[in-house]
């Protein structure tokens, strides 16, 4: 372990990149507990001990709703922004064009995406702060009936999204890593120091049953995380043979990988966005006039609450999960193209013809891999729900929910894969 550190602080280059990833993050966690002026942030805690969800989904997007910040809504709407332009993908042609372009096209996508994140983070800091305002148990934010009180605090947080998303873009460029991924990383860690204490000052009060709870879910939250790990690094390899005369016409033998779990976080960031829609919805419902939208909203209060989850909201999240899996990757794998391109180097899978029937083989072997592994990535995100369910913990309790536990491998997986990368190319830099 000291070895290995040693090797990464000797190379300038990645050590460079670290620091100014680490730099970034820090600057990220300032932003974080810099609260919106003229807010009460002590009528706040109310907000969170009705609806430990807003919580966790701040934890999941990188937020800080807790203390009313400037990145209150961290990076929802670029997530929001992300699903709608994997959508238009599929639906407009110019756009899936453009994703077949290589990394040309990826980055005019980006910038579609960034742009699209402007107005989606101004609409839906509207939505988030009269949520906030009509939740709170006193006066969150004085005057908010006037639009105009509330469009300089719109405007700070919609500003707060777009400064964490150039954050995460300079660690792209510039540190080491997915931005993005280790801004909601961050978030998820800062979270357990106080979850921790929580705990702590349960015990020291004579409530030894929710501890015992909790002791509970950390070793079950350990054991998931053995599993996370090797479903993550788990994949197929499907074995390809190309015709060469240098190996005396018995042909090059060689591997195509296909992962487990090919969607990696992004199906649970995705599902855990539509779960929380609806219940900022029903907010709204609530004091309307009509009884069919007051009815609506007790529906969902009913079946979609958070706090008291039942097996409709649970199924749901698990069905979102893995719709979101299996969307994601029809997207992002396209077994027409790698068909082609492996007959266009002259390749075959052993025993499968080429063209249309490679690619058929190609998609049925992804869609058995993606169910396996949507699924179990679907069944760690909703066992620590059903685990609150049965005891007394609920969802501000835990530790780590199973769709942060699924990032945090995640992005520690990744990241260790991009600095062994750079450490051989620091080790090849010095031999030539």
């Amino acid at each position: 372990m000291f070895k290995y550190l040693h090797q990464i602080w000797r190379s300038a280059a990645l050590r460079r990149k670290i620091l100014f990833t680490l730099f970034v993050l820090f600057v990220f966690r300032v932003a974080a507990h810099i609260s919106v002026p003229g807010v009460n942030v002590e009528v706040l805690a109310s907000v969170f001990q009705q609806n430990s969800l807003l919580g966790v989904f701040s934890a999941l997007t990188g937020g800080s709703m807790e203390s009313f910040s400037i990145v209150l809504m961290g990076l929802a709407p670029y997530i929001n922004a992300s699903i709608i332009m994997q959508l238009m993908t599929v639906v407009i042609p110019k756009l899936e064009t453009l994703s077949k372009e290589g990394m040309e096209g990826r980055r005019q996508i980006n910038k579609y995406t960034r742009l699209l994140t402007i107005p989606l983070a101004f609409l839906q800091s509207y939505g988030m702060i009269l949520l906030l305002n009509r939740s709170a148990q006193g006066q969150l934010i004085p005057g908010a009936a006037d639009f105009m009180t509330l469009l300089p605090i719109m405007i700070v947080v919609a500003a707060g999204t777009i400064f964490m998303m150039w954050l995460g873009e300079l660690i792209t460029e510039n540190g080491i890593g997915n931005g993005i991924s280790l801004i909601i990383f961050a978030g998820i860690i800062a979270g357990m120091p106080t979850v921790f204490g929580r705990m702590l000052g349960t015990f020291q009060a004579g409530d030894s049953t929710k501890l015992i709870h909790f002791l509970l879910f950390v070793a079950l939250t350990l054991i998931m995380l053995v599993f996370v790990v090797l479903i993550t690094e788990g994949q197929r390899n499907i074995p390809i043979t190309y015709a060469t005369r240098a190996t005396g016409g018995k042909g090059e033998k060689s591997v195509l990988p296909i992962r487990v779990n090919q969607a990696g976080m992004i199906p649970i960031i995705f599902a855990i966005s539509m779960v929380t829609f609806p219940s900022v919805i029903a907010q709204f419902f609530s004091v309307s006039s009509s009884t069919v939208l007051q009815g609506v909203a007790d529906f969902i209060g009913t079946y979609l609450n958070s706090n008291n989850p039942s097996y409709f909201y649970i199924v749901l999240y698990f069905l979102l999960i893995v719709a979101f899996s299996y969307f994601y990757v029809s997207v992002t794998f396209n077994p027409d193209t790698i068909a082609e391109n492996i007959q266009k180097r002259g390749g075959f899978i052993p025993g499968v013809r080429p063209g249309s029937q490679t690619a058929d083989f190609l998609a049925k072997s992804s869609s058995y891999l993606n169910l396996f592994g949507g699924s179990f990535i679907a069944l760690v995100a909703v066992v620590p729900i059903i685990f609150t369910k049965y005891t007394t913990l609920t969802a501000g309790d835990l530790i780590i929910s199973g769709a942060g536990l699924i990032i945090m491998v995640g992005v520690i997986l990744d990241l260790i894969r991009q600095i062994d990368a750079q450490l051989v190319m620091h080790d090849y830099d010095k031999l030539y």
